[in-house]
């Protein structure tokens, strides 16, 4: 149904046991001539019980990076297990859009319908790829159908998938929209995202009201002004605000 559904690779895994499982790993992708930067889902080349041991390779680097940090990981209480927090909350949290397969999809037939329908509200959490400062705020997402439309929760399943992995909100708003395309099977896709970023708020300029307005249409969208402009309507948005 779409590309984007993906099914188990099949591997000769002949790095067994030649090195540390990110290595393995890493060597499977590479052999299959694959790209693997942060916001790229790897799921594929990644076997049951994997995630677990990328957990605990990655522990003691955390602990070295703390420790560069000059901070006293064996009597400070409060960041004795920090290192295996955090990597767990990475892999399976923070991350986890890289790593787990996508979200499973069913479409069905439209009866007829031939009309803008949109979704709101959906969260926005993510990660900054460039300082790995938090991403946070709402997406909306505007489709005009054509043979097969899906069910309303399957909005915020791709977009939470997608976002759960570092990416700047550009890329990400151009992900969730091709996405949406393959899953609706509809070249009739909006997206726009509204976020706030750790990286103005925590660093740098230090600004806590910044926030960043991105959109991509296609399509019709992209075609016909009186669509865009009743998606903006229907989700409460002027032209300057995006």
């Amino acid at each position: 149904m779409s590309k984007h559904k993906v099914t188990t690779t099949l591997f000769d895994d002949h790095y067994a046991n030649t090195g540390p499982i990110s290595e393995i790993i890493r060597n499977r992708i590479k052999d299959a001539g694959v790209r693997y930067h942060g916001n790229d889902n790897i799921s594929d080349y990644i076997k049951d019980g994997e995630i677990e041991s990328l957990i605990d390779e990655a522990v003691p680097k955390l602990e070295s990076l703390f420790e560069t940090l000059v901070i006293d990981i064996e009597n400070d209480w409060n960041m004795k297990e920090t290192a295996r927090r955090v990597a767990k909350m990475m892999f399976t949290e923070v991350y986890s859009g890289r790593y787990l397969q996508p979200p499973k999809m069913t479409n069905f037939p439209n009866d007829g319908y031939q009309s803008l329908y949109t979704t709101s509200g959906i969260t926005i959490r993510s990660q900054c790829s460039h300082h790995l400062q938090n991403i946070t705020g709402t997406c909306w997402v505007g489709i005009f159908p054509e043979g097969r439309v899906i069910g309303l929760s399957k909005f915020n399943r791709i977009v939470h998938w997608l976002a759960s992995r570092p990416s700047i909100q550009e890329e990400l708003t151009t992900m969730v929209a091709k996405a949406l395309v393959d899953y609706a099977e509809t070249p009739n896709v909006a997206v726009v995202i509204k976020a706030k970023h750790g990286c103005m708020s925590m660093r740098g300029v230090k600004e806590p009201c910044g926030e960043m307005s991105t959109a991509v249409m296609l399509g019709k969208f992209q075609t016909d002004p009186s669509l865009k402009d009743e998606f903006y309507k229907l989700i409460g948005f002027s032209h300057k605000d995006v």
